[in-house]
């Protein structure tokens, strides 16, 4: 597997950028006109909502974005499923909250298992439906067996098995990765005329954070790191430009709110500091259900067809991502099971600005088990059933309160989540009961759901690196591996 743990954010932006092109040259065939479109979904990690220029005016380091922004459409009430890395990616594949698909919290090096394999992925759907598929960067679905990207509906694959801070690292967020990639694994498809699905999962702006030029002055290396960032994307959409504008959506999102712990390495939130909850200790953004930790930059260009210059102020979610591209591919969803996402398509095309009515946001590592629907968005309105418990840049965690009726805020009075309604007040006894048939019937909704349960069993031979000497850390067959027969039977796809 060290082919895909190469080199963390660095080599991602290289790599990214140096494959690109070839990337979609072979998935995109110039000679025939097809009617279906091509996708291009962009995954940041830990990137703030106030990361994003056009959504915040402090930050200057995202030309290319705010260009994007500027001929498409950008999305001001956009929201990951989950507040952490893995859940997050498999509800973008699925179109399903953790609770269904059994992503509720992230795998680790040793993990055998990964996403359900009776769950159908996007890339499943599209090449079914004739899409050249293509995923490049961090996958943190699962590493071993059938987990493995190219058995997941990809034809082609070249990245990171999980985050660039774990598995090579001996000191996750500082050293890099030691073992070099491997040759890329999959075919980038064809000269077939089929249209393409490409997903990046960039490693940016998850630490650690590697910028190739010395930061300038300001927001130092996060500020660097930041602008290499946006000059990747901005070098996408070009590429993409070039192989068929007007004939492909590009849609950029984040996976999660910034990373607080980290400090001067995280991410802005924009207003959305989770006041009440800093008040007594702890962070309000990655791993909770604070609007800092969930609430992503998010932005769709397709020209001619998104509308340049719109702000929308849908409610949505990573989630719709599936269902959207899955209509648009002119292709059905997967029977037998029920999705937390929506087809927004009208939504992107400027006919409605009418999103979700509820949106769940389930625990993703604070307080309380993790996957469990925490807090619920109902319209305006925000209910929090349990808070605290996921550490600040201050080493705090703040107590875990479980909220009894719950915790509601007006966001649209509120939006910074600092003074929850008066339990006794008009408004909160006139919203409680709505609030509370709402969360009911998601939970039955979901119990009564064709669920799916994720393996989190660990053995130490899943382990694909940090030791260069182990075979987990060489291609199969590589000069000089020492191959165990019995290590090699039991990962037989440790070199991505």
């Amino acid at each position: 597997m060290c082919g895909t743990m190469g080199t963390p954010s660095l080599s991602l932006s290289l790599w990214a950028v140096l494959g690109l092109a070839l990337v979609l040259v072979g998935l995109w065939a110039p000679c025939v006109v097809s009617m279906q479109p091509n996708f291009i979904v962009i995954l940041a990690d830990d990137v703030g909502w106030g990361d994003l220029g056009a959504n915040w005016a402090e930050t200057k380091e995202t030309p290319h974005l705010d260009q994007l922004a500027a001929e498409g459409t950008r999305f001001v009430d956009f929201h990951s499923a989950a507040s952490t890395c893995s859940p997050s990616r498999a509800s973008l594949l699925t179109g399903r909250l953790g609770v269904r698909n059994g992503v509720t919290h992230n795998f680790a090096i040793t993990s055998l298992g990964g996403l359900p394999l009776n769950e159908t992925t996007l890339a499943e759907v599209l090449r079914e439906a004739g899409y050249s598929t293509g995923a490049i960067g961090k996958w943190h679905l699962g590493h071993h067996g059938r987990h493995h990207p190219n058995s997941r509906g990809f034809d082609y694959y070249f990245g990171i098995p999980y985050s660039h801070d774990m598995g090579c690292t001996d000191t996750p967020g500082y050293n890099l990765p030691p073992c070099p990639p491997c040759p890329r694994h999959g075919t980038a498809a064809s000269d077939s005329g089929r249209p393409y699905f490409l997903y990046l999962a960039l490693a940016h702006m998850h630490v650690p954070l590697t910028p190739p030029l010395p930061p300038a002055p300001g927001r130092g290396i996060y500020g660097a790191s930041l602008r290499e960032m946006d000059a990747l994307v901005g070098r996408i959409k070009e590429v993409a430009d070039s192989h068929g504008k007007g004939n492909t959506l590009l849609w950029f999102a984040g996976d999660n709110g910034p990373w607080a712990q980290k400090c001067e390495l995280a991410g802005r939130l924009g207003p959305f500091v989770g006041a009440w909850q800093r008040q007594r200790g702890g962070s309000s953004a990655k791993q909770t259900t604070w609007e800092g930790g969930h609430r992503v930059p998010a932005l769709v260009y397709w020209p001619g067809r998104v509308p340049a210059r719109r702000t929308s102020h849908a409610l949505l979610s990573v989630l719709d991502i599936f269902p959207t591209l899955v209509a648009l591919a002119g292709a059905a969803l997967p029977p037998n099971r029920r999705f937390d996402g929506l087809d927004v398509s009208p939504v992107l095309f400027g006919c409605s600005d009418v999103g979700h009515k509820v949106l769940l946001h389930p625990n993703s590592g604070a307080a309380g088990k993790v996957g469990k629907i925490e807090a619920l968005r109902l319209a305006q309105y925000k209910a929090f059933y349990t808070t605290g418990g996921a550490m600040a840049c201050d080493g705090s965690t703040g107590p875990a309160v479980q909220h009894q009726p719950p915790l509601i805020f007006n966001l649209d009075r509120d939006i910074q989540e600092q003074e929850p309604l008066d339990v006794a007040s008009r408004e909160y006894q006139a919203v409680l009961p709505a609030i509370s048939r709402a969360y009911a019937q998601a939970l039955q909704d979901i119990a009564a759901d064709n669920v799916s349960v994720a393996d989190y069993s660990q053995d130490p031979a899943a382990i694909p690196c940090c030791n260069v000497q182990h075979v987990g850390c060489r291609c199969r067959g590589a000069h000089g591996a020492t191959l165990d027969p019995r290590v090699e039977k039991r990962t037989p796809w440790l070199c991505l």
